[in-house]
Order: C-alpha cells, then sequence, then structure tokens
C-alpha cells in the first residue's frame, strides 16, 4: 500500500491508475492526512468481508482475499468440555474461594 500526495498523483496519475490495475491500493493524501483511497474495481467496501479486516486492509496493508470468504471460516471450533455437572460460575465460586 503506497500514500502520494494530492500534488504528486495529479503529476503522476497515469503511473498510479497502472498500479492500481495491477492489484495494488494507494491512500491519496493532504497535508499527510489520508483523504481518498484508490483500489481496483470490485475491492472497495465490499459484502462478506468482515468491516475490521477491511479496516487493516486500508491501516496496515492487508490483503483480503479476492473472493468472498463465508462467515462460517471465520468461526473457531469451540472444544466440548465435561463439567461434571456443575456450571462455569460453580467452578469460579470454588476457585474463589472465600475472597
Amino acid at each position: 500500500m503506497e500514500k502520494v500526495g494530492i500534488r504528486e498523483l495529479k503529476n503522476h496519475l497515469s503511473a498510479y491508475i497502472r498500479k492500481v490495475e495491477a492489484g495494488d491500493v494507494v491512500l491519496v493524501t493532504d497535508r499527510g492526512v489520508v483523504v481518498a483511497e484508490l483500489v481496483p474495481p470490485g475491492h472497495g467496501a465490499r459484502p462478506g468481508i468482515h468491516p475490521g479486516l477491511l479496516e487493516l486492509a486500508r491501516r496496515d496493508g492487508l490483503r483480503l482475499p479476492i473472493r468472498e470468504v463465508p462467515p462460517e471460516r471465520y468461526d473457531v471450533p469451540r472444544p466440548k468440555v465435561d463439567l461434571g455437572g456443575l456450571t462455569v460460575q460453580d467452578l469460579i465460586n470454588w476457585e474463589r474461594g472465600d475472597r
């Protein structure tokens, strides 16, 4: 991900458009503040992409997947634990004791 000032972008627009066409993201700045993003078609706000991932892509250069990732792919399987009929609150109370 590359940052470019407005004047630099204006003076070399064709070169930056070629970078975007190749799949890069170009952040446009005005006095050091990001004011716009140049992204390839279909890579802007996309349905099926978590907003947090979009923010990481914008801020830290995370590369987003080309196709939509189903939400179930993000789910982490939770282990099944037998608590012997106790609840988690029972275990917390036992751990705390008389505190």
